[in-house]
C-alpha cells in the first residue's frame, strides 16, 4: 500500500503498516565504514534523542521503524538488557534515530516527539511493545490513538501532535540521508563507531562488535544518568502475539505522506 498527497497522518491507513515497503536504491554492506562526523550530523535540523554519556567511547546510532517488526524485537528483547550492560555503565552513548518508512511511522515518532524529551522513549518502547495490536489493525490510526490516550494524550494533543510539520520535514531528510548517503536498506540498521551492521542483532553480537572498542582500563567520567525503563508489561502483547518474520531486515519505504 502505497499513500498520495492527499493523506494525512490523521487518517485511519486502510491496510496493515507491516505490508508497506520498499526499496533503496543504494546499499551498504555489513561491516561498512560510514564517516562518524557525518553520522553525528542527521540532516533536516532534525535534533537525536541521545541516551547515555556525551563521554562514552563508542556511539551506536540505530535506524528504527515503529513499523518494522525486526525493530520491535530489538526493542522488545534485547534492548533493556543493552541499555542496563552498556548506556548506563557509560560506555555506549545511544541513539535511536527514526527511519520513516510510512504514515504509520511518522505517527509514532510524532506522538513521541509532543511527549517531552523524558517520556519519549517510553512511547516509541509503547508502540514496539503494541506493534501487533495497532500495525495491522484495519483502523490503525484509531488503534494509535487508544494507545496515546494511555500514555497522556487526549484526542486534542494527539491531533496537534500529528500536524508537526517541521519535524515531519526534519525526519523526511533524515530518511533521505540515510538511504542516499549511508546507503540504509532496511530497518534495524546499526552504526558503531560508523561500522554499519544491518538487521537483527543480539546482546552478543553487539558486544562482540562494542567490547574491543572500550579501553581495558575505561572507568566512566561522568554518572551516566538512567536511561527511560522499558514500557511496562501492561501495555504488551501477548507473548506469542508477535509472528517472526522471514527476514532479518526490513526493506526500507522510499517516502511517505506529510500532514496537510
Amino acid at each position: 500500500m502505497k499513500f498520495n498527497r492527499r493523506d494525512t497522518l490523521i487518517l485511519a491507513a486502510a491496510a496493515s503498516a507491516l505490508s508497506l515497503c520498499g526499496v533503496a536504491t543504494a546499499s551498504a554492506a555489513e561491516g561498512d565504514m560510514i564517516d562518524v562526523a557525518k553520522l553525528a550530523a542527521p540532516a533536516g535540523g532534525y535534533v537525536d534523542h541521545v541516551q547515555g554519556s556525551d563521554t562514552a567511547p563508542v556511539t551506536v546510532i540505530e535506524y528504527a521503524s515503529p513499523t518494522c517488526p525486526h525493530c520491535a524485537t530489538f526493542s522488545n528483547d534485547v534492548l533493556p538488557s543493552f541499555i542496563e550492560t552498556y548506556v548506563n555503565t557509560g560506555k555506549v552513548k545511544l541513539i535511536t534515530r527514526p527511519f520513516v518508512r510510512n504514515v504509520l511511522d511518522a505517527a509514532v515518532f510524532m506522538l513521541a516527539e509532543a511527549s517531552g524529551p523524558t517520556n519519549y522513549h517510553n512511547v516509541v518502547s509503547t508502540y514496539f511493545k503494541t506493534q501487533t495490536t495497532w500495525a495491522t489493525s484495519e483502523t490503525p490510526r484509531d488503534a494509535i490513538l487508544e494507545i496515546a490516550k494511555q500514555l497522556g494524550f487526549t484526542q486534542e494533543t494527539f491531533d496537534a501532535a500529528l500536524t508537526n510539520q517541521a519535524l515531519f520535514t526534519g525526519m523526511e531528510a533524515v530518511r533521505e540521508q540515510a538511504l542516499n548517503e549511508f546507503g540504509l536498506s532496511g530497518t534495524p540498521t546499526f552504526y558503531v563507531n560508523g561500522k554499519t551492521l544491518t538487521g537483527d542483532k543480539t546482546l552478543e553480537q553487539l558486544a562482540a562488535e562494542i567490547d574491543p572498542l572500550v579501553p581495558a582500563d575505561f572507568v566512566s567520567t561522568e554518572a551516566a544518568a538512567p536511561a527511560a525503563a522499558p514500557a511496562t508489561d501492561a501495555m504488551a502483547p501477548a507473548a506469542d502475539a508477535m509472528a517472526p518474520a522471514a527476514d532479518a531486515v526490513a526493506p526500507a519505504e522510499p517516502a511517505a505522506t506529510p500532514a496537510q
